[in-house]
């Protein structure tokens, strides 16, 4: 396996007030949702390589999610449009690192998966909560899409200790207000013995803690409202590097608000 690292952090969690406690939420400024970084050419061979290798693995797609997840290719591709180093095309797209992607609106999480670093989730309210109904999640950080998918909001947490009653009214309200054009954005931040992007655990394996930890993840987490479909939309991208690559300021404010290792 190649291990693929960022060498930058461009934004630590745990060293700003505003998103150093749950939720962290913050507003998406326009243009600034899916981002090309130093890891793109690793990052999406490794996801040209699970889609081809692994498609059971990091895809879902619920029948009545369909139009959602066309909507989202769409919107997509209006984004991609205006990033430095993509062609996009009628039938095909050509991405920085130079690799053909045809379009596939019968797969549009699966192209997706192709297109972007980002990983997409789609949830759609369902009663009283928002359902995971549909994804295409290369990089899960220690938990797996067959678990999640088809689960709603609190259930899909059921394994995260400070996601409790109160963070889970808070997060599903702030659901509700979401509003088309309008997005927001948090990250957050883990230690990890293992580089691997493709980092899957089940809700019942065994999470001993390593005795070392040297990686840091941190995912940047953006949330849309599709305008049509009212679905919404929760992106990940994943940045992964040494701990020791952190900025002097990022590694002084980890000494003084210490994170949690996972496994």
């Amino acid at each position: 396996m190649t291990t693929i690292l960022h060498k930058h952090l461009p934004f630590a969690p745990w060293a700003d007030p505003r998103t150093r406690r749950l939720p962290g939420i913050l507003p998406l400024e326009p243009g600034d949702w899916l981002r090309v970084d130093e890891a793109f050419a690793g990052q999406m061979a490794e996801r040209d390589r699970l889609i081809a290798g692994k498609p059971e693995a990091v895809h879902r797609l619920a029948p009545e999610a369909l139009p959602a997840a066309r909507e989202l290719l769409a919107l997509v591709l209006a984004e991609l449009s205006a990033l430095p180093g993509y062609v996009v095309g009628r039938e095909v797209v050509t991405r920085p690192d130079g690799m053909a992607v045809k379009l596939d609106r019968d797969a549009p999480l699966l192209t997706l998966g192709r297109l972007c670093q980002e990983d997409f989730c789609l949830l759609q309210q369902q009663g009283d909560e928002h359902v995971l109904t549909g994804a295409i999640l290369c990089f899960p950080a220690s938990w797996t899409l067959e678990e999640k998918y088809g689960r709603p909001l609190i259930g899909i947490h059921d394994n995260v200790p400070v996601y409790d009653d109160n963070i889970a009214r808070r997060v599903q309200r702030l659901f509700d207000a979401i509003r088309p054009g309008r997005g927001l954005w948090r990250a957050n931040a883990l230690l990890y013995e293992d580089p691997s992007l493709f980092h899957p655990k089940r809700e019942a394996d065994p999470r001993k803690k390593p005795a070392s930890a040297p990686f840091l993840r941190s995912e940047r987490q953006c949330l849309l409202r599709l305008p049509e479909s009212g679905a919404v939309v929760f992106s990940i991208h994943t940045y992964l590097l040494r701990v020791e690559d952190l900025s002097e300021e990022q590694a002084a404010a980890l000494d003084e608000h210490p994170i949690e290792v996972t496994v």
